[in-house]
């Protein structure tokens, strides 16, 4: 069987390698994939992008499953598309899809289905919004309502902060967020206190079955200090998510957003993640959805399934995830995620990359934005390579990751020493 995968980052990397792995795969297509995806010889990159190519291509090369990776496609309408012509795909329509494109569909969703997350309000008109803000006062969250690469959300400790958030994204819209109906919205949120976790699941439409928890980091810099990131490193399982807290957020999230969207009309099938704030008593919150599987959750979660995702992706879209029993290696696998000089903001791009270690069994490097140029690989995007490797242990992932990443070089690389803190304090 042929199967494509659409996308270019670390996270269609980790599910394009897992695929190839299937014992039916005889090719993995990446449309159009990185540096490193060109350089494994059981992928092969596909320079196409444009929604009617990729579903002419896989109509052409009878590809059995397309399996989409970035929001952005999903936004753009890929699933549809393709079901329109009766090809094969993983993911939810145009439609389900603005559980992530809208942050403010999302919201009132959950406020119509009773699910649990932060208080908040919408606005396009920033008098307004700034007025909201002085009433509320900090900490307070201000979200960009619209796709931003993992960016468009400031946590604002200050007043100060929070008005400047407001101007940033409703006046400036320096994060090139693409907006659902015309103008900037911004979402602002009460702030969730408590630990953050990854909450993946696989979704037929009707049935759902959980992927292994993680974590992952959003600061740039050690000690959850600096900017919001896309994510700097991100490790499975999440302690966090006790079995307890695993149950709730199935039956208090998971569930009733699957069934309220059927309700809806929009049936959604593909990745869900929810991003849970959990609260010291064990009370998970709901502070996003994702429509598709988190970077670089991905990564480590691959690592440790042991299951053929080919397998259990074409019964996703045969509607049969309740005959599906996910397998899973029992170490700890984590992620770092080593960015490019300037990251978040401004990363450069044209540095050349050395010191790559082999591929082994239990260490892997993902590439994200990387690319070959005349043989040499150079970075390409702002998070870079994701190291991920396997462990007995949080500790023994952790030291192995950083091992592996110690004689990778490029012009101003940045990552953090303290990927896993969290699980080690506990």
């Amino acid at each position: 069987m042929k199967v494509l995968v659409l996308g270019n980052g670390g996270r269609e990397h980790a599910l394009a390698w897992k695929l190839a792995q299937g014992e039916r795969v005889s090719q993995v297509f990446v449309a159009p994939g990185n540096g490193g995806t060109a350089r494994d010889p059981l992928l092969k990159n596909i320079l196409i992008t444009d929604v009617k190519a990729l579903a002419d291509f896989a109509e052409a090369e009878k590809i059995a499953l397309t399996v989409v990776g970035p929001e952005a496609y999903l936004a753009a309408g890929v699933v549809d598309e393709f079901r329109a012509r009766g090809l094969r795909i993983f993911g939810p329509t145009k439609a389900a899809a603005q559980l992530e494109s809208s942050k403010a569909f999302a919201k009132d969703f959950m406020k119509r289905h009773g699910i649990p997350t932060a208080a908040y309000e919408v606005f396009s008109d920033a008098v307004a919004a700034h007025a909201y803000v002085d009433v509320q006062g900090a900490p307070i969250v201000i979200k960009a309502d619209g796709l931003a690469a993992g960016k468009g959300v400031v946590v604002a400790t200050s007043l100060e902060q929070a008005h400047e958030a407001i101007d940033w994204i409703l006046a400036d819209n320096k994060l090139g967020v693409v907006h659902n109906e015309g103008g900037a919205r911004v979402v602002i949120e009460q702030f969730l206190s408590g630990e953050e976790a990854s909450f993946i699941v696989l979704c037929d439409g009707k049935n759902v079955v959980s992927l292994a928890t993680s974590q992952d980091h959003k600061r740039l810099l050690d000690g959850d200090e600096g900017p919001n990131t896309g994510g700097m490193g991100a490790y499975s399982p999440a302690p966090v998510v006790t079995p307890n807290v695993h149950a709730k957020a199935m039956h208090e999230i998971i569930m009733p957003t699957i069934q309220g969207m059927a309700r809806d009309g929009i049936p959604f099938t593909g990745f869900l993640y929810a991003g849970l704030m959990i609260d010291e008593h064990g009370q998970p919150r709901t502070v996003e959805f994702n429509t598709r599987m988190g970077d670089p959750e991905t990564q480590p979660i691959m690592m440790r399934l042991k299951s053929d995702l080919l397998e259990v992706l074409l019964q996703a879209t045969d509607g049969t995830l309740d005959q599906v029993e996910l397998q899973w290696d029992r170490r700890v696998a984590l992620g770092v995620v080593m960015a490019a000089h300037g990251y978040p903001l401004s990363p450069r791009k044209g540095d050349a990359i050395t010191g790559l270690p082999a591929d082994a069994e239990d260490a892997m490097v993902f590439h994200a934005g990387t690319a070959e140029v005349d043989g040499q690989l150079q970075t390409s995007g702002g998070r870079v390579l994701c190291v991920t490797a396997l462990g007995e242990s949080v500790r023994k992932a952790q030291q192995l990751a950083y091992d592996s990443l110690v004689n990778i070089q490029f012009e101003g690389k940045q990552f953090r020493r303290d990927i896993g803190h969290r699980a080690v304090k506990r």
